[in-house]
């Protein structure tokens, strides 16, 4: 009887042992406590990085400003670039016209400088024609012969005025030029006939006028020979003897 007491006393005495109570809470609570925990965390290491950083001297407000503002000035830069490039390109347009104007212009110039040249000239043929004498024993008068070379090596360029004289005034003159060519190649001298006597009624130096008459035209000789001199002739339809000759030498 004193063991069965002895044994309750320790059961449900002081003696007894703690009983610990606790409340059962279920797994989402749990989870859904973890979770605003860890968010939490990450808030606060987010802020204090943050505050770090301010305190080095790092504000990402201010840098984002900065970075704003950079972004401005470059696009107000670009605006401005571009347009001193259209201004640019405008200006090079104003400059290609002016260029093209004055090229234009000095055309022109060389054009009217030509014109009066030309009048110059037939007034020079008018004021002979004037002052000659009728009964000028010359048929034909040649006035302003001249040969220059020209910008290929070996070609020459000629020009020349024929007038009528008073003696066949009023009477056509049909006929022919020839150019007699003196040259020196390779040391020795050598005289060639242009035209070449198979093309001696080419149209080119055919002649057909009344009062006066103008001849143009160029010739080829070797670029390694040196003209010395030519010789224009002057042949009428008809005849093998020459109306009217002149030379000129060539330095």
């Amino acid at each position: 009887m004193a063991g069965r007491l002895w044994k309750l006393r320790q059961r449900f005495g002081i003696a007894a042992p703690k009983v610990a109570v606790r409340t059962q809470v279920p797994w989402y609570l749990r989870w859904l406590g973890i979770a605003l925990l860890l968010a939490f965390s990450a808030a606060l290491a987010a802020w204090m990085y943050d505050a770090g950083r301010r305190f080095a001297g790092f504000d990402r407000s201010e840098v984002e400003q900065e970075l704003s503002a950079a972004r401005r000035e470059l696009a107000e830069t670009r605006a401005e670039l571009e347009r001193l490039r259209a201004l640019a390109n405008a200006a090079d347009s104003r400059v290609s016209i002016e260029r093209t104007a004055q090229t234009k212009l000095a055309q022109q110039i060389r054009a009217a400088e030509q014109e009066n040249a030309r009048l110059r000239e037939e007034l020079a043929i008018f004021e002979s024609m004037l002052s000659s004498d009728s009964s000028s024993a010359s048929p034909l008068s040649i006035l302003r012969f001249k040969v220059e070379p020209e910008v290929i090596p070996g070609e020459y360029r000629y020009r020349l005025l024929l007038l009528a004289s008073g003696a066949r005034r009023g009477r056509d003159f049909q006929g022919r030029l020839e150019l007699v060519v003196s040259l020196t190649e390779g040391g020795r001298s050598a005289m060639i006939t242009v035209p070449a006597p198979a093309e001696a009624g080419s149209p080119a130096y055919r002649l057909a006028f009344k009062h006066f008459q103008r001849a143009e035209g160029s010739f080829r000789v070797n670029p390694k020979a040196r003209v010395e001199s030519v010789q224009v002739r002057v042949y009428e339809d008809g005849s093998g003897q020459a109306r009217a000759t002149q030379s000129v030498t060539l330095g």
